[in-house]
């Protein structure tokens, strides 16, 4: 199976590039599910279908879904729901926002990644697209087992014991519920299938994310900033999708400024992300919405070539805490020591060889750190960032 995962600045058409590439798997004969994870849901607009909480098949081999927060939790959440809508209304009035509130912040990650697990398990799909939400949740998303993985590891026996002594105390004197073991139960086994989904996001022979942006300034900012950290939490970003280019073909004297901007930006966005591979889509005359003008835009983007396919697969950047240093490892490949200079700008570096230049965001944990050192050796320049700032 393959889980291939589209993100991107709000508003960069990543809705559309990932359901032209599901259509694409499915008419290659793949049976292809496409999902949106994004509580602002647009893939039924772009298929130009209404979509349901379950997977519906649009055509052979090929499904798609929206997934519904409060449906899911009716679903899926079970004990944990029911001793939440206990506890909200131990001292208050039972109404319809009572079930809203336990829909808390982060449950929509939790509970799209259960469903993705789910259909990973069930092997009733060959492929899974993913229509993620905007950048910043889509990092939350893939994150979220981590962060999990801490709590449970660290605090949650001794809460579970806790609340065991604690129930016979708590319950009477304060007259609200304390959770039971049941519910206790259920989140250790919703925390053990998270497990599950932060091994199979991290299987790079299993999941691949690719980055939608547009030749906008402010979309490949926010684009090389995901790339960093999507790099360092080691997901492995195998394409890079540059949408909304306007064709060569287009020789309107209007179009001229935008296309020499598109062509600058262009550039900036082969120097951020090389070498994984870059591919194209043209801004179409027409709104894509329907089937037909999808196949068109999966032809523009991937030709001949197959979507499944994992289409790079080296990690590019990492960072390792050495003391109370970083060293941040860049690779740099078809290029030699001689070649290289290296500045810093901000929470930006950039690297020259020869005629291609690369510019990459520095996480928070480097910008108020300078650099050092740096060596390069087989093919991976190593940076050292250790003293402050100004220093």
């Amino acid at each position: 199976m393959r889980i291939i995962l589209y993100t991107g600045k709000g508003g960069v058409g990543k809705t559309s590039v990932a359901a032209a590439t599901a259509l694409k798997c499915a008419r290659n004969g793949h049976k292809t599910l496409v999902v949106s994870t994004d509580p602002a849901h647009s893939l039924g607009d772009s298929l130009d279908i209404k979509l349901t909480p379950e997977p519906i098949e649009i055509e052979k081999n090929f499904w798609a879904q929206e997934i519904d927060t409060v449906y899911e939790v009716e679903k899926g959440w079970g004990k944990v729901q029911q001793y939440l809508t206990a506890l909200f209304t131990a001292k208050t009035i039972k109404d319809i926002t009572t079930e809203e509130l336990t829909v808390f912040p982060g449950i929509e990650d939790l509970l799209s990644l259960l469903r993705i697990l789910n259909y990973y398990k069930e092997k009733r799909f060959d492929v899974i697209i993913i229509d993620c939400a905007p950048t910043g949740e889509t990092l939350a998303l893939l994150s979220f087992p981590e962060m999990l993985r801490w709590w449970m590891e660290k605090l949650f026996p001794i809460e579970r014991k806790a609340v065991k002594i604690a129930r016979p105390i708590v319950e009477p004197l304060l007259g609200i519920p304390m959770p039971s073991d049941d519910v206790m139960g259920e989140i250790n086994k919703i925390y053990l299938q998270l497990e599950e989904m932060r091994h199979i996001l991290s299987d790079r022979s299993i999941t691949s994310i690719r980055i939608v942006v547009n030749p906008e300034k402010m979309v490949i900012k926010e684009a090389q900033r995901s790339f960093t950290y999507l790099n360092i939490y080691d997901f492995n970003v195998d394409a890079i999708i540059i949408n909304r280019v306007i064709p060569e073909s287009v020789n309107d004297a209007y179009f001229k400024t935008w296309k020499d901007i598109q062509n600058k930006y262009k550039e900036m966005i082969y120097e951020s992300f090389s070498p994984v591979p870059i591919y194209q889509a043209p801004l179409f005359e027409n709104e894509i919405v329907g089937l037909q003008l999808l196949q068109r835009m999966a032809n523009e983007v991937f030709s001949d070539e197959n979507p499944t396919e994992i289409k790079y697969n080296i990690r590019t950047q990492e960072i390792k805490k050495e003391g109370h240093k970083y060293i941040l490892f860049i690779r740099v490949p078809f290029t030699y020591k001689n070649d290289i200079s290296l500045n810093q700008k901000g929470d930006e570096i950039i690297i020259k060889s020869n005629n291609i230049k690369r510019s990459i965001t520095l996480p928070k944990t480097l910008q108020s750190l300078s650099i050092e050192s740096a060596k390069f050796e087989e093919d991976t320049l190593k940076i050292c960032f250790g003293g402050k700032e100004n220093e």
